[in-house]
């Protein structure tokens, strides 16, 4: 038998991969605990119900994002550089074969009216990434509101890559961000 967090990680990594590829509506704890090999029984154990797996789901899934994102940004030596290196950690991540837009706007679309949670996880995730994005605009010494200009580009190219399912978006936000930059 599992102990509890090796299961509770192979649920995770399941439903992860099920709810991101196949939307979370259209996957049913029955195929969570198959594709985990974890039994119903245990899994109910971990997880009482869907959507404090769903809820699990999403908060794992931030935590990830943002520390992949911070690690790629972060590297970068100038303040400047550290703002564009977004756009190109967003081409690396649009790239993955995987690649289904962005797990918050998805579950937002899917959960948002009917789970007050999910809508509040979807929101969190989004004013992180944009008090990231304030943070990195701050160190550049650049006005605030290229923040938000940067988020909506950032945000556009998100959902334009998942629906054309190209990576291009991220070089054409890269370049709006460039002009925004440096527009007076």
């Amino acid at each position: 038998m599992l102990d509890r967090e090796t299961a509770r990680m192979r649920v995770l990594e399941a439903a992860e991969e099920l709810f991101y590829s196949q939307g979370i509506q259209a996957v049913g704890m029955d195929a969570v605990r198959q594709a985990s090999g974890v039994s119903l029984k245990r899994l109910y154990q971990l997880f009482p119900s869907k959507e404090e797996l769903v809820l699990e789901f999403l908060r794992q899934r931030d935590r990830r994002w943002q520390q992949a994102l911070a690690g790629y940004v972060d590297a970068q030596p100038t303040p400047e550089e550290r703002i564009l290196a977004v756009f190109d950690w967003l081409h690396t991540w649009f790239s993955e074969p995987d690649y289904r837009g962005c797990a918050f706007i998805n579950s937002f679309g899917e959960l948002g009216a009917v789970s007050h949670e999910v809508a509040e996880q979807a929101r969190r995730h989004k004013k992180t990434f944009h008090d990231y994005l304030a943070s990195l605009v701050t160190a550049a010494g650049r006005p605030a509101e290229l923040a938000d200009q940067l988020a909506l580009l950032a945000e556009g190219a998100i959902t334009t890559a998942a629906i054309f399912g190209t990576p291009e978006p991220a070089h054409r936000a890269r370049e709006a961000a460039l002009i925004l930059m440096h527009t007076p």
